[in-house]
């Protein structure tokens, strides 16, 4: 059995900050550490490009050991950037939206894509983590991870612990539940 552990970039940085670049803020960085302590270990550590990806993945405790340019599942006419935290029902909303064809599908397949060459390249027995984006990761979970089967803690808002055999999908989920454990402030976990 592998196991793919998926996880959006950590807190980034607001404001005037922003501008000079697409960095973790200093609680980016804490939450980060936090969540990392209960991971791993992997035998690969695959981000998207983008700085906060990587900083997420270095902030955890893994060294990066590839980065890959991972499509935006903010697709114009299909979904506004983070729109899916006001949806009351984000899973069946992708699902219908996934059912369309169209752009968002078209990403959700890269990335099915993308996910599945890297589990696929750890041995057996091992895990392996991707560290992408928020709309990205959501409609690979509700279209479904083809060759492996995905299990979502209820408490999991985005990302996911993939493995390949296992029971199913589980309560993907009705409502839009907020992780346990840290938090980031209200208004939003940070911006993709």
């Amino acid at each position: 059995m592998r196991w793919l552990e998926v996880r959006r970039h950590s807190l980034t940085r607001k404001d005037s900050a922003r501008d000079r670049g697409s960095h973790l803020s200093a609680d980016g960085v804490a939450l980060a550490r936090l969540v990392g302590e209960s991971l791993g270990p992997f035998a690969s550590v695959v981000t998207s490009a983008s700085p906060r990806a990587i900083e997420t993945a270095v902030a955890m405790g893994f060294a990066v050991d590839d980065t890959v340019e991972l499509p935006s599942g903010y697709v114009p006419g299909e979904v506004d950037r983070h729109e899916q935290w006001r949806w009351p029902r984000p899973y069946r909303t992708y699902a219908e939206l996934l059912g369309r064809g169209g752009g968002l599908a078209t990403v959700a397949e890269a990335h099915r894509r993308i996910w599945t060459s890297v589990v696929a390249a750890v041995p057996d027995g091992a895990a392996a983590l991707v560290v992408g984006h928020g709309g990205g990761i959501e409609p690979v979970n509700e279209g479904g991870f083809v060759s492996v089967q995905f299990r979502r803690a209820p408490e999991q808002k985005e990302g996911g612990k993939h493995e390949t055999a296992g029971q199913g999908w589980g309560d993907r989920g009705d409502s839009n539940p907020r992780p346990s454990g840290p938090q980031p402030p209200e208004g939003g976990p940070g911006s993709s």
